[in-house]
C-alpha cells in the first residue's frame, strides 16, 4: 500500500475507532491525539509531508492503549504493531 493510501485507511481506522479527525495548518508544531469535552480528536499538520502525516498518526494511535480492541485491516495492524487475534 502507498503512503497516500496508508495515510487515509489509518484516519478512517481512527474516524471507525471513535476520533474526530481535524487537518489543521501547524506550521510543524505539534500535532496528534487528545481529548476535548470527552471527545478524541486527532490533529493532522498540513505543513508536513505525507510520510511524515502517517508517521505522526500511527505513532498517536500506537499511544492509544485502547486502539488494539477495534478491528483494524491487516497491513494496518502491521504498521501499528497489533498482533491479530487467534
Amino acid at each position: 500500500m502507498h503512503t497516500v493510501e496508508m495515510l487515509e485507511c489509518a484516519l478512517d481506522f481512527a474516524n471507525h475507532a471513535g476520533y474526530g479527525i481535524r487537518h489543521e495548518w501547524l506550521d510543524g508544531a505539534s500535532s496528534g491525539r487528545c481529548e476535548i469535552a470527552g471527545q478524541k480528536w486527532l490533529f493532522v499538520d498540513l505543513a508536513l509531508s505525507p510520510i511524515e502525516q502517517l508517521d505522526q498518526v500511527l505513532e498517536a494511535l500506537r499511544s492509544d492503549p485502547d486502539i488494539g480492541a477495534v478491528k483494524a485491516p491487516e497491513e494496518l495492524q502491521r504498521a501499528l504493531g497489533i498482533r491479530p487475534a487467534a
